[in-house]
């Protein structure tokens, strides 16, 4: 089964893809692991990623491409693998339809999670991070015993930037800007299968074991 896990900001693809990646075998693949993966063990498209990355600027789409189909290329993903963050742009889904062809295999399922805008502002606007030892948190559905400090080690908990509700927006809009455009790829190709994901997260859970076993190519 070759999956890609699309989804906003807040939407809970890290919970969802474990549960995927677990129930069917395959790898999760999320880019800024094998990204920093590669930059940590030096290999010579992590050391280019890194020159980029470094300098603040973008990583080009070829070493992105490099980068992950390298990935794909591992024994364990023979059975499959879930992508999550790649691809990002048209020309990262078309390089990897091309990787996938001469390879000999083929996407499964585009998973696209939807979520409401005032329901992810309320998601990230709630969460809350340990100063000292990082712990999170979540003001309503996870809070701490004392507001403001850490069950763990007593520590400030404060909000980072990202989930502000101005920055959530912001994350928002350029996901918009950059998803709309594959989804539509995508759609085409018959591949998206668009899952409501405001409930729990057994729920979102039952409904993506649903859409994959009422079908989509199988590669």
């Amino acid at each position: 089964m070759n999956l890609i896990l699309l989804g906003p900001p807040g939407a809970g693809k890290g919970t969802q893809a474990k549960l995927i990646a677990a129930r069917h075998g395959i790898p999760h693949i999320s880019t800024g692991d094998i990204f920093r993966a590669a930059i940590a063990e030096g290999t010579p498209l992590g050391r280019q990623a890194k020159e980029f990355l470094d300098r603040g600027a973008l990583v080009p789409d070829e070493i992105v491409i490099g980068i992950v189909t390298e990935r794909l290329g591992a024994a364990d993903c023979r059975p499959g693998f879930l992508l999550d963050g790649f691809p990002r742009t048209i020309p990262q889904a078309e390089a990897l339809d091309r990787y996938l062809a001469a390879t000999g295999r083929a996407l499964t399922a585009v998973l696209a999670l939807e979520v409401g805008e005032e329901v992810l502002i309320r998601r990230l606007g709630g969460r809350r991070v340990c100063r000292t030892c990082g712990a999170p948190y979540h003001i309503e559905t996870n809070p701490p015993r004392e507001e403001g400090r850490c069950d763990r080690c007593g520590g400030e908990l404060y909000q980072r930037e990202d989930d502000r509700p101005a920055t959530v927006r912001e994350r928002l809009r350029v996901y918009e800007a950059q998803t709309r455009p594959l989804l539509a790829y995508y759609e085409e190709r018959g591949l998206l299968k668009r899952i409501r994901a405001e409930g729990g997260i057994e729920e979102v859970d039952a409904a993506i074991q649903r859409v994959l076993a009422g079908g989509g190519r199988r590669g």
